[in-house]
């Protein structure tokens, strides 16, 4: 396979596996790339890691707004290149969705409490936070006590209704890392997540605003540093007889080689208490197998290893494995 129709496939899958049903702007903008040549020869000028689907369609939109087809993307390509490259070369898909907060709530409230919160590629920080967001699951509705009309509420469909969370987790620390940590305070920084949002979604890019301002308001310590480094350091600041629990969503990916995500998997879970991740279920396979066949398009919930959901990549549906979320490795 030429590297032109790997590039090709890859858009194909984005289609397939992320955007279709979701963004229909989207589905015809990955669909384009992936039949027109003169893209794919300039994404094919990128390194590999800067190839992706998002990042291309995110920097086309910061650069010069969504292109209404195929022929007006590989118009903007051909007029503004340079400058879109630079965006690509310098960004990242840093999507710090503060929705998948409503996946990780039925996990967080069954744990010993008080919890020491630590998240792996946390970029601006608010999927920090989830005991100060709002959740609706249906027929079962959750508000922090103290919650005004700005307290952003993240929808979510799950399944069984039982295993929706009844209360809050009690958060008694939180930090994270990230290679680039994004400030929630930064004017360009929150323009750039902003525009990661799909174009359709403004709902989504509503709570997203809500987020942030939380996140300004109670700032979580974020360090600058890689997940490859030494993890056994991370909660070093975390009060004693707290629940120390590691988690993170649609990370492991970046890692190429199967065997580097597998070893790097085994120092997160010795690093933690609980070990919480949300990815693709061919990120993980050794995880992956344990469950039945992954439901077209949606990540897996593990714990400790062990498969406990499907989930929506951004939050809005989780689906249980059996008829309950257990919690034990």
């Amino acid at each position: 396979m030429t590297s032109l129709q790997a590039i090709a496939k890859r858009y194909r899958a984005f289609v397939d596996e992320q955007v279709r049903g979701r963004s229909p702007i989207y589905v015809e903008l990955g669909l384009a790339v992936a039949e027109t040549p003169e893209i794919l020869s300039f994404l094919a000028g990128l390194p590999v890691a800067k190839q992706q689907p998002n990042l291309l369609f995110a920097a086309v939109r910061h650069v010069c707004g969504v292109p209404g087809d195929g022929s007006a993307l590989a118009a903007a390509i051909r007029e503004h290149g340079d400058a879109i490259r630079a965006v690509m070369l310098s960004h990242s898909t840093q999507t710090n969705e503060p929705g998948r907060c409503a996946l990780l709530m039925p996990v967080l409230a069954q744990l010993p409490q008080p919890l020491a919160l630590f998240e792996i590629g946390t970029s601006a920080g608010l999927c920090l936070h989830p005991d100060r967001y709002g959740y609706d699951y249906g027929g079962n509705r959750l508000m922090p006590a103290d919650a005004g009309d700005d307290v952003p509420v993240f929808p979510c469909a799950i399944e069984p209704a039982s295993v929706a969370p009844q209360t809050y987790p009690t958060v008694a620390w939180r930090g994270g890392l990230d290679l680039n940590p994004l400030d929630p305070s930064d004017p360009d920084q929150v323009a750039w997540l902003q525009t990661l949002i799909w174009p359709e979604q403004t709902a989504r890019a509503d709570r997203l605003t809500a987020a942030l301002a939380i996140a300004r308001d109670k700032p979580a310590p974020i360090q600058q540093r890689s997940l490859l480094d030494p993890l056994d350091d991370i909660f070093a600041a975390a009060p004693a007889g707290t629940t120390r629990v590691l988690f993170h969503s649609s990370v492991l990916v970046y890692i190429e080689a199967l065997e580097e995500r597998r070893a790097v998997s085994d120092r997160i879970r010795a690093a933690c208490d609980v070990w919480i991740c949300n990815e693709s279920p061919r990120v993980l396979p050794w995880i992956a197998k344990k469950a039945p066949t992954a439901p077209h398009g949606m990540f897996m919930l593990s714990v400790n290893g062990r498969p406990v959901a499907w989930t929506d990549p951004h939050g809005a549906s989780l689906i249980a494995i059996g008829d309950r979320l257990g919690i034990r490795s």
